[in-house]
């Protein structure tokens, strides 16, 4: 698996600080809060964004050094993939947005089948990958990884996908809207 370089850190930083972002309500943060994830794992946390949403119950991990270390300064629990260490079944959830896209299918499997006996029995998985517009938006993308595309990774690994939606806007706008995404939640056996 590749490691971003440290720039890429200082690009999300960027793009989360822009202006107009601090202005607008973010429906990304309700949505993570409405479905209540418990204590949650998150693989490729980057900057913290989704850790600041959880409040408090999330860890990360993530393979970008600068963005462990930017994630630290904020308060939050993370470490570097080596660094991790957690009781197995600890977890009530997985959260992974925003990586399987810079992996290739046989990476994406790896990390999922990596982190997956940490989640509790009956826990869940939730993986979130950007549509159409988003995926073009980031020349670290590697592969366009759709509803059938996590589907397929998370039912080979023994999970039960329960839903698939596109949020925050319909399906079709993933073509134009860079912040319109899939979301496939996915039950622990």
């Amino acid at each position: 698996m590749t490691t971003p370089t440290s720039g890429y850190a200082a690009r999300l930083d960027a793009l989360q600080g822009a202006r107009w972002k601090r202005r607008v309500p973010n429906p990304y943060r309700a949505y993570l809060r409405h479905l209540r994830l418990g204590r949650t794992l998150e693989v490729g946390c980057g900057i913290g964004r989704n850790l600041g949403y959880l409040g408090g119950f999330g860890i990360g991990v993530d393979t970008d050094p600068d963005a462990v270390a930017r994630c630290r300064r904020l308060g939050f629990h993370a470490y570097l993939a080596e660094e991790f260490t957690a009781a197995p079944r600890s977890f009530d959830t997985l959260l992974v947005s925003h990586v399987l896209e810079h992996l290739s299918h046989a990476e994406a499997g790896a990390l999922l089948s990596r982190y997956l006996g940490y989640v509790r029995p009956g826990g869940r998985v939730v993986v979130i990958t950007p549509q159409e517009r988003g995926f073009a938006s980031d020349a670290t993308h590697r592969r366009f990884t759709g509803f059938d595309e996590v589907r397929s990774l998370l039912e080979d690994r023994g999970l039960a996908v329960e839903r698939q939606r596109s949020f925050p806007l319909p399906r079709p706008l993933g073509r134009w809207f860079v912040y319109n995404e899939f979301v496939t939640l996915a039950r622990v056996p």
